[in-house]
């Protein structure tokens, strides 16, 4: 069990790409111990956001602040999509990649680290497969390899982009449970997610973003029919005329 557990806090953040705002103005914060999705149409600045907060996009204006953690604390979980599964690494390399803090830039895992990835392997399901190459395994079982890297990297704040994306019913419900088991062990944990059925059943917070930020609380309160429609209006109005700036700027100029 962590001892204490970060929150992340955003002042009037804009993230930009080739100097549009895929994220713009987002003020608020994810609560320490907390379990938020991220939800909004395509093209909403999800993954942007939570790439932001992971340090790898830099913030065009306001701030990030990350209350009492350090970014190596960090587990990020990305797309499967940005993965280069032709790379030949086997299920118990990728997992191993969790105990970086513990062996180093190049060091070897062993010891208690190197038990720790048995577990986490054994946890998602994938028990005699740790010499499966990666480009070998379904969808489904690669997200349960990416899951075991996390589980070994033991970290305090938990950011997962799409994890659920083209997989099977099964997996997607073993998954869950270990997002609920981090929740349980009073990590904060952040989604973006797809599934709005899935986030009212298991997430207590959402943040419901259309580049700007739409509604930001209890998911049964922020995913309402009129702040979805908001949402959708919004991005689409982004989209009608990219090259100009954020919507309200647009109408005072």
């Amino acid at each position: 069990m962590i001892e204490a557990t970060p929150a992340v806090r955003l002042e009037d953040l804009t993230v930009s790409y080739r100097r549009r705002p895929a994220v713009h103005g987002v003020t608020g914060a994810f609560p320490a111990q907390s379990l938020t999705a991220i939800v909004g149409p395509n093209g909403a600045g999800k993954s942007t956001l939570l790439k932001a907060v992971m340090g790898l996009l830099p913030a065009a204006g306001g701030r990030i602040h990350l209350d009492g953690i350090h970014r190596r604390d960090i587990a990020y979980l990305p797309q499967a999509s940005e993965l280069d599964r032709s790379f030949p690494v086997s299920v118990a390399d990728l997992v191993s990649l969790g105990a970086w803090r513990q062996a180093g830039a190049f060091g070897r895992v062993s010891g208690r680290a190197l038990e720790r990835v048995r577990e986490a392997i054994e946890a998602v399901g994938l028990g005699g497969y740790e010499g499966r190459v990666i480009g070998t395994l379904s969808g489904g079982q690669l997200q349960r390899a990416l899951f075991a890297r996390v589980l070994v990297q033991d970290a305090r704040l938990i950011l997962v982009d799409e994890p659920f994306t083209a997989i099977d019913t099964r997996t997607v419900a073993d998954l869950m449970a270990l997002v609920r088991r981090w929740h349980g062990e009073r990590r904060t944990v952040i989604a973006v997610l797809h599934d709005l059925d899935l986030v009212r059943e298991h997430f207590p917070q959402t943040l419901l973003v259309a580049r700007e930020c739409v509604a930001w609380g209890p998911t049964g309160e922020v995913l309402t029919p009129e702040r979805l429609r908001q949402a959708r209006m919004l991005s689409q109005s982004w989209f009608d005329d990219p090259g100009l700036g954020a919507p309200h700027e647009r109408s005072a100029a």
